[in-house]
This record gives structure tokens, C-alpha cells and sequence, in this order.
């Protein structure tokens, strides 16, 4: 998809704060430093439209990007940060909670996990939770670029047993430095937005 407008609309902590409207919304989750807004920024090939932070556990809210007018990203708070306070993370995990089990727009689910690293238990619970919920869900692995070529069917291989080794096509390998995986990335998401809004 060739994306010819993207803008930050809201950061909402509640539903009273959503977008208006029924368009559809493609959600991210994973840890905090996983890549979220790198992600957003890759596919829509802007440098800082979704704020990036060195600072792990930044975003703290619901931050919604509208993109060609057809449909949102959703970047959801990054989980397992220890610095924050647990109560904190109880409201963000309520907030996410809320949001996946009532948004009637949301598409899909983007779960990204550090391509270098085994999927920690906050990942595994997501995919068991959408999972629980019936919640479409795919699987980018980020920073592949950290990671020589040859090793990658190893670490896919360690992801995917994390996860209880769901279909290898759920999968993406994803780099924000090279753009490897962009392409297949749009095909995921056009996937879920409907045939009207692609055409």
C-alpha cells in the first residue's frame, strides 16, 4: 500500500476517547524497545510520525495513527518494563485489556517480539489471550537485521516453539533498518481492511 497520508489523531487511556467512526484498526503489542513505532514509521515511510523513545515504557496510552483515511494503527503500551510501578502496569494492562475484548473495529493484532531474543512470558500470554478472545493475530519478529541470514531459521524455530508453534504463515520477519518483511507486512494488514477501503 502506498500510503500518501498518515497523522497522529489521539492518545486515548479510555473508550469515551476513541476515534469516532467505524473504520478498521490494526493494533500492536509487544515489549517495551520491541519496535513498535519503528514499525508504524517503516510502513508508512515516515522518519517520526509515531514517536519513537530510547526511554522503554514510554508509551503509556492508546496512541492512534490515521492512515490514507482508510483505516488506524494502534500502538499499545509496551509491557514487562520493570522501572514502572506495578500499579501502573495493572492500569495499562486494564486499559489493554478493555480495549482488545471491546473495540468492535479492531481488526488484527500485531504481536512484536525482539527477533534475537526468545518471547517473554508477557508475549506468550498475549497470543493465548487473543487467542482466548478469537482475535485475528500475526507474529513480527523485529531487528532481524541484527542477526546474520544464516541463523534465522534457528531463532524462527526457538519463536515459534515459545508460542506453542502456531502456522509458520502467521509469521513475519521484519526490519525497520533494511525494510525487509514491508511488503509482506501490507499484505497481513490488507488482509483485514476491507476490500472497499483497499480498492
Amino acid at each position: 500500500m502506498k500510503v500518501n497520508k498518515a497523522e497522529f489523531t489521539i492518545s486515548a487511556v479510555s473508550p469515551a476517547q476513541y476515534p469516532a467512526g467505524d473504520l478498521p484498526e490494526i493494533a500492536l503489542s509487544g515489549r517495551s524497545n520491541v519496535g513498535k513505532s519503528s514499525f508504524i514509521n517503516k510502513l508508512i515511510q515516515r522518519k517520526s510520525l509515531a514517536r519513537t523513545s530510547s526511554k522503554p515504557g514510554k508509551t503509556q496510552t492508546l496512541n492512534f495513527y490515521h492512515i490514507n483515511e482508510l483505516f488506524y494503527f494502534v500502538d499499545v503500551p509496551g509491557y514487562g518494563y520493570a522501572k514502572v510501578s506495578k500499579k501502573e502496569r495493572e492500569k495499562w494492562g486494564k486499559m489493554i485489556e478493555e480495549y482488545i475484548t471491546t473495540r468492535q473495529s479492531l481488526r488484527l493484532v500485531l504481536i512484536l517480539v525482539d527477533f534475537r531474543h526468545e518471547p517473554s512470558q508477557e508475549d506468550v500470554q498475549m497470543r493465548e489471550f487473543l487467542e482466548y478472545y478469537n482475535i485475528p493475530y500475526r507474529i513480527v519478529m523485529t531487528k532481524c537485521d541484527k542477526i546474520p541470514r544464516g541463523k534465522w531459521n534457528k531463532h524462527v524455530s526457538v519463536i515459534r516453539k515459545a508460542f506453542g508453534k502456531p502456522p509458520e504463515d502467521l509469521f513475519l520477519t521484519f526490519s525497520s533498518e533494511t525494510g525487509e518483511g514491508v511488503e509482506k507486512a501490507w499484505k497481513f494488514i490488507e488482509q483485514f481492511i476491507s476490500k472497499e477501503s483497499i480498492a
